[in-house]
């Protein structure tokens, strides 16, 4: 038996005529129903009953679909193994990624990546705020990072993937949640939840920037560890919390909505940073891919 053997016979078992399959396969019929003979023959069963007027697969036919196609899935799945492997896409790339707003992204890009780039191992580091995930770059503990920086080390390369709007979540019973757009001095006297602050954090220092910029000094009432928690807490009615489009377009929480903000403030970009080392092939394969599955915005 051999992977011709099983094409065949799948084909057969689809169509359910010799006539079909041989034109699906692009060969003669006597072939084909030799082939099947042979596998016939071999396994020692019956796998089609023929007559005049058309062909059924049996019991033991039935049950051989499912094997037949995982044998071929698999010796697929090893061509494209072994191909990537001639081409030096085979090997591990490590990703840090915030999590919240990135999530859909990185799950795109994994996908794919299984699909099209099968000799490679895409290992996932989530709750990477943003100047740790760089950092974790320049020490070589991951190869890529997601994340918004307003400062790029010396030799890190980066491409961005999304020009982002602050917007405010707030509780879905509050007066203004039916609006689309607000400035953030319409929530001056609103209570507050942020991020754990760390170094370098482009949203905690919007967060400042706007409020200052407004004339006020925001009322925090509770610190959340990660953006899945801080909108939790908003839908719970604790308080508003500053985050970004794209958190907004990848959580579906109805207790919660999404307010634009129209404040000027400074661009908030959210990048996909490495070092690039033309010699690692695998990360330089997922980067080529990221460009086609997650590409820049235009301009």
């Amino acid at each position: 038996m051999d992977v011709k053997d099983i094409k065949t016979f799948i084909a057969v078992a689809e169509e359910l005529h010799f006539g079909r399959a041989a034109e699906r396969l692009h060969m003669a019929q006597p072939p084909v129903s030799r082939t099947i003979r042979a596998l016939e023959e071999e396994l020692g069963v019956a796998l089609f009953v023929r007559d005049t007027r058309n062909v059924r697969l049996t019991n033991a036919g039935q049950q051989f679909i499912q094997p037949a196609r995982d044998i071929l899935e698999s010796f697929r799945r090893a061509t494209r193994i072994a191909r990537a492997a001639d081409r030096g896409e085979t090997g591990l790339v490590r990703m840090a990624y915030a999590g919240a707003s990135t999530q859909v992204m990185v799950g795109l890009l994994a996908h794919e990546s299984r699909a099209k780039l099968p000799g490679i191992v895409l290992e996932l580091h989530s709750q990477n705020f943003a100047d740790p995930a760089m950092s974790r770059v320049l020490n070589g503990e991951v190869d890529i990072a997601l994340g918004r920086w307003d400062s790029i080390p010396t030799g890190i390369s980066t491409r961005q993937l999304a020009r982002e709007d602050l917007v405010l979540a707030v509780p879905a019973s509050h007066p203004l949640a039916s609006r689309t757009s607000a400035t953030i001095r319409d929530f001056s006297a609103e209570q507050f939840i942020r991020l754990t602050a760390h170094p370098g954090s482009v949203l905690g220092d919007r967060f400042r920037r706007i409020c200052h910029s407004a004339g006020f000094e925001p009322d925090v009432v509770q610190v959340a560890p990660d953006t899945w928690t801080a909108i939790s807490l908003v839908a719970a009615g604790v308080g508003c919390t500053l985050t970004v489009s794209t958190v907004a377009m990848n959580i579906n929480d109805p207790g919660v909505r999404f307010i634009r903000m129209t404040d000027s403030y400074l661009p908030v970009e959210l990048k996909m940073a490495w070092i690039a080392r033309p010699d690692n092939e695998a990360v330089e394969a997922v980067l080529r891919l990221s460009e086609t599955i997650l590409p820049s915005p235009a301009g």
